[in-house]
Parts: C-alpha cells; sequence; structure tokens
C-alpha cells in the first residue's frame, strides 16, 4: 500500500479518474475550496449526489408493506434527506440545494406508524441547511440529562448561513429548544481557537453522530474545509461545545490508502457511525475511497486503528461481464454493524454509470472524469466525443455569452462523427475579471446547447499551484431530457489545449473567449451504479475485514439502465434492532430494499417501489408495539413507513 495517494477535500464523490491517467506520485492534500458553482453549495458533494432522476423503474413489491406515510409542511422536490427515529418520533432534514429556503428538520409522531404526523419544524439559521446529519439520542450526563438531536450546517449562501454543528433539547419532542448552534472548527489551527468562535468561521461539516460515553458525551463531525476531517467534540454539556480531537486517518493510518486500484485516490471522511463493542466504543469512518475503516475511540484524543477494508482489483459486480476487467469506484459512503457485530454492512454511492475513458488532447492522454449528472461520450452517435474546441469563458448566465457554434469555427469541415465542442471554465471565483455568481455544471452545459454545442470540455480552476489540480469540475443542474456530453478535465489540461503557459496563481490567465484550442477526443464505458459490500467484522491479524460478498440491483449493473431509470445507487442502509441477519436500504430510484445474511451472503428478501416511481434517501429502523418497522424519506414528500413480511 501507498500512502503518496491524493486526499483531495474537493470530495469528488461520484467522479473516478481514468486509471491509466493518474500518477500516485508528488499528489497532494488541500482542503476544499469555496464555493464557485463546482456542486450546489461549498460542499460539492451534495449535488452530485443527489442531483434530479430522469424516469423511474415500474412500480413492484414483495415482502414489503407501506404502513403508513405523510408529506411535510413546505416541502419540494429532492427536498427531504436524512431521517432518524428515536423514542416515537422521526426527524427528518430538509436540504437547501434545490432552494436554500425552509430548511431545517420536519419533526414527525410516529407513535402510530400507520398515522404519521408533523408536530414540529425545527428552522436552520438563514443560509445553513442540514442534510446528512440529523440524529436523536439519549445522553445522560452530570450537565445534561435528556433527549438531544444534533445535525450538521452546510452553506447554501456564501454571505449567510454557517457550519459547525447543532444541538436541540427533543426531551420534549413538540418543542425542540435550541442548546448550541454553529458550533465546530473555526481556524485551520484548529483546537486552540475553534471552540466558542464566531459561528460564521465554523467549518461547513457534512455530518454529525452523537453518543453518551458514560460521564461523558461526544460527537463526531465531518470537517469539509481541511484534510485534518475526524472533529470530535466533547457534548458533555450540550449548551458548550468544546472540540476537543481532530485527526486526518491517511496521515494518521496511512495502510488505509491503496496504492492500486490506481483510480482509488479520493480520501475523505464522508460519515460515521459509533457503536459500544463489549466494553469499547467503535467508530465505523466511511473513509470514500479509502474504503470503511474501523477505529477504537474510547479515548477520542487517541483513537486506535481496529480493522479497515480494501477494495477488490477488479469490479466484483462486474464479473462476468465484458467489463470485468474494471476496477471499482470506491466511494464508500455510510455503513452499519448488524445488530451482534459480526458483520458491518457498507454502501458505495455511485451516480455515474459511465467513467471517462482515455481523453486525448491533440493525441496527448491527460486526466478526464465524467461530470455527474451530465452525459457522457457514450450519448454521441459513435459512443466517442471528438472534434475541435473553441473558448467559451465560464458559461454561467451572467457571463459574457458563449460564441455561437455557427460562426465561432470559421470555415472549418467537420467530418462523419465530429463535435462542436465547447470548452467552460469552473468558476468563476476569485477572477477580477468575472465577478458574476458562479454557476453549476449543468447550467454551463445548457447554456451551451443554447449556442449550438452538440459537447462540452469543462475545466478545473486553478487552486494556487499544480499540485492541487484535477480532473473535477462540479456536478449538478443538467437539464432533463437528452444527456449533454460532457468531460471534465484539469486546469494543466486547459493551458495546454490553447497552447498558454501553464499557471495556476494570479488572474489573468485564460485565452480571449472564442479562441480555438487543439482537437480532443474522449470515449466512455459503462461500469454501473453504486452497490453494497458485506464485511467479517472481527479483523484479520493485518487488521483487514475480510469482504464476503456484494449486493447491487440486477438493473444498476445493467447498460440498459444507465439512462432513463433514475438514479439506482444505493444511499444508506439501517440494520435491524431485532435480527442479526436483516438489513434495509433507501436504494434511491431503486426503491427499497431488504436483504437477509445467509451463509455469508447478502440475498434479497424483499422490495418497494412505489408505481409513480421511488427516490429514497434515508432510511431508518425502529419497533414499535413490539413489531419491527422501518422508515425512508421520500425525497420529494416526506416520510414512509414499511414493514417486512418475509421471513
Amino acid at each position: 500500500m501507498s500512502s503518496v495517494l491524493r486526499r483531495a477535500r474537493t470530495a469528488t464523490a461520484v467522479l473516478a479518474l481514468s486509471a491509466a491517467a493518474v500518477s500516485l506520485t508528488g499528489l497532494t492534500a488541500q482542503a476544499h475550496p469555496g464555493h464557485d458553482g463546482g456542486g450546489a453549495v461549498d460542499d460539492a458533494r451534495d449535488a452530485k449526489q443527489h442531483g434530479p432522476a430522469a424516469g423511474h423503474l415500474p412500480g413492484s413489491r414483495h415482502n414489503v408493506e407501506l404502513v403508513g406515510e405523510t408529506t411535510v409542511k413546505n416541502v419540494e422536490p429532492e427536498k427531504i434527506a436524512d431521517v432518524s427515529v428515536h423514542k416515537g418520533y422521526a426527524y427528518l432534514a430538509a436540504w437547501g440545494v434545490t432552494t436554500c429556503k425552509y430548511n431545517g428538520v420536519h419533526v414527525v409522531d410516529i407513535a402510530d406508524p400507520a398515522a404519521p404526523q408533523e408536530v414540529a419544524f425545527v428552522p436552520s439559521k438563514e443560509g445553513s441547511y442540514p442534510g446528512e446529519g440529523v440524529q436523536a439520542t439519549t445522553i445522560d450526563t452530570p450537565a445534561f440529562r435528556g433527549d438531544i438531536l444534533v445535525t450538521n450546517n452546510e452553506r447554501c449562501k456564501p454571505t449567510a448561513g454557517f457550519g459547525g454543528l447543532n444541538i436541540y433539547d427533543v426531551s420534549n419532542p413538540r418543542r425542540p429548544t435550541p442548546l448550541a448552534v454553529g458550533i465546530g472548527d473555526s481556524s485551520s489551527a484548529g483546537i486552540a481557537t475553534a471552540s466558542g468562535e464566531g459561528k460564521k468561521g465554523a467549518h461547513n461539516i457534512h455530518s454529525v453522530f452523537a453518543w453518551d460515553a458514560g460521564d461523558r458525551a461526544y460527537a463526531a463531525i465531518v470537517d469539509n474545509d481541511e484534510a485534518v476531517d475526524v472533529d470530535i467534540m466533547d457534548i458533555t454539556n450540550p449548551k458548550t461545545p468544546v472540540l476537543v480531537a481532530e485527526y486526518d486517518l491517511a496521515d494518521r493510518f496511512p495502510s488505509i490508502l491503496q496504492a492500486a486500484p490506481a483510480n482509488l485516490t479520493e480520501v475523505f471522511l464522508h460519515d460515521m457511525v459509533v457503536k459500544k463493542v463489549g466494553t469499547r466504543f467503535h467508530m465505523s469512518a466511511n473513509y470514500w475511497d479509502a474504503g470503511y475503516v474501523v477505529l477504537d475511540v474510547t479515548d477520542v484524543k487517541a483513537p486506535t486503528l481496529v480493522g479497515q477494508t480494501d477494495y477488490a482489483k477488479t469490479d466484483p459486480e462486474l464479473a462476468g461481464t465484458a467489463f470485468a476487467a474494471e476496477a471499482p469506484e470506491g466511494n464508500g459512503h455510510q455503513s452499519e454493524w448488524t445488530k451482534d457485530h459480526t458483520h458491518l454492512i457498507g454502501t458505495d454511492e455511485d451516480f455515474a454509470p459511465y467513467r471517462s475513458g482515455p481523453f486525448l488532447i491533440d493525441g496527448v492522454e491527460y486526466p478526464a472524469a465524467a461530470v455527474s449528472g451530465g452525459g457522457t461520450a457514450a450519448d454521441t452517435k459513435d459512443s466517442t466525443l471528438n472534434g475541435p474546441v473553441v473558448y467559451g469563458g465560464y458559461g454561467c448566465p451572467g457571463s459574457a455569452p458563449i460564441p455561437p457554434a455557427a460562426t465561432a469555427f470559421g470555415n472549418r469541415q467537420f467530418a462523419v462523427g465530429e463535435e462542436r465542442i465547447v470548452v467552460l471554465q469552473r468558476g468563476p471565483s476569485g477572477d477580477p475579471n468575472a465577478t458574476e455568481e458562479a454557476c453549476f455544471p449543468g447550467e454551463k452545459a445548457a447554456n451551451a446547447v443554447a449556442a449550438g454545442y452538440d459537447g462540452v470540455v469543462l475545466v478545473n480552476r486553478h487552486f494556487g499551484s499544480e499540485a492541487a489540480d484535477e480532473a473535477y469540475c462540479g456536478a449538478g443542474a443538467f437539464p432533463a431530457g437528452t444527456p449533454i456530453p460532457t468531460v471534465c478535465t484539469t486546469h494543466a489540461a486547459f493551458h495546454d489545449l490553447f497552447s498558454t503557459p501553464r499557471q495556476f496563481g494570479t488572474y489573468p490567465e485564460a485565452p480571449a473567449v472564442g479562441t480555438l484550442g487543439k482537437p480532443v477526443s474522449t470515449t466512455a464505458f459503462f461500469n454501473g451504479w453504486g452497490y453494497v459490500h458485506l464485511f467479517n467484522a472481527k479483523p484479520t491479524r493485518a487488521k483487514l475485514l475480510t469482504e464476503l460478498d456484494t449486493y447491487a440491483v440486477p438493473e444498476a449493473m445493467d447498460p440498459k439502465h444507465a439512462r432513463g431509470s433514475g438514479d439506482l445507487s444505493v444511499h444508506e442502509v439501517a440494520t435491524s434492532p431485532t435480527r442479526n441477519d436483516l438489513a434495509y436500504y433507501a436504494y434511491y430510484a431503486a426503491g427499497m430494499r431488504v436483504t437477509k445474511i445467509v451463509n455469508g451472503k447478502l440475498v434479497e428478501v424483499g422490495h418497494y417501489i412505489d408505481p409513480d416511481g421511488s427516490d429514497f434517501w434515508g432510511v431508518e429502523a425502529f419497533t414499535s408495539g413490539g413489531q419491527e418497522y422501518f422508515a425512508g424519506t421520500d425525497r420529494n414528500a416526506g416520510l414512509q413507513i414499511f414493514r417486512y413480511t418475509g421471513n
């Protein structure tokens, strides 16, 4: 294994670089950049993970009964995110990427699972929103005894809102009371200056998980803004959280990094859970391309490595197909232990069913990646995006107009199979010559199509050094309908495209809008949507968690469903609180799924897809009246409650 792997904090969640185009030499970690249109908010993970779904699978169900459902107030399409269930109430995150309004947490009384009712709403600070990080739990410390709700904060307005975590007293769930808001790491120096500083200075956090450790209580938070991304808050007194520890797992435990496959380059904390295993507290840290990392955090200031997972050299879900030699994409997103802690189940989230093939500029290969939500070279008539290019600037609504394709190439004659391609830069961000608002990749691509182009090459903006450069251009906001062939490459490639000196620091640096560049060519190949891993939770002597099986819905690995069936990636898993063998999954447009562990294998035993199509984000299992249920968040409406009716 190699520790010389890029630990990019841009969270390129669903994008994988071509293995042939990535070098493991000289790559460095970088902090997550500011808002520049790369995603819907500062944390670009969100937009690329949860973009709009087009079409859906036919409605069907097996061994799963829909028990009850409710539509929450002020809901908008794709508004509802994660869910937590505690003591007869469900807490639903209303996230802010869609409109940046009505953000917060819906509280739903589910004492009668057949008739859930919304009873309260906890608004977020204007400009902030929760998403993955919503959890209700009980703590009993010398400073506080009762039920708390913890939520994350990410900004959806650069000039408003704050990061950090929020803590609410929900001992009376119908009247949540804020105890602390917007508290977290507010400086790159970390612990010495973080606690209690201004809320607007707190780093964005993507998730939060709290636990009672006896006489003390803690919350782990994901720091989006720096590579030291595992932050631990002492919440013994939830009115005054204190940052007490922070660490970068790739630096502290370099064995978690894999030298091969070479595409596993995006290493960062996405989510985590902490459970008491015997007398110790164990954290499963979902560390994206580094897989799933289990730590002993009984002493939060001195964590130790319990076990880790490695990805196979070839994708096990593609075995027996024409793509069997392809590497897995990584994307370790979320995990749960089974009730008896003998197994760990992890979900790899992948929203790009196609991976970019070699990207050539005048015959020379450069790094490239698909852009989640957009089309690929596979969406062209000959499955190759190739032809001459012209520089179109930033391509945002307030930017200088993209030159019309009808006149941009002069008298050039196009060969059969060639496309008219425009090059657009990510951003703008910090460019004194372009002070307009940044926009999303999909908006850029739509403007390119309106100007008459057949394909788009997006290039990353500069980050001050070539070491920080990568093939990442954000994601999201692509229009519904015909996919727009789009590929992303590096800022270095941008300069080479137009034969300008490579530079990554000061402006101005770009060629004039309308400048013709070198011809490009790229392909794409199908490699499926995200799926599930089953691990033996007892590590080997080498501290590896042995992978026992993987599970994917059949349509997710079928090229026929790469388009038109919605997003077929798994998102989250919840394990049964009463059985050691059962797990429930929120599988976006593939609906709710249920598996049973049989002889070390994940066997699907139930599913539910709404007749009008499903779109699920969160899932949580719970018991009520002696019966086990599982709750799922319908992203477009609210809450649905299900019961598994099989054995």
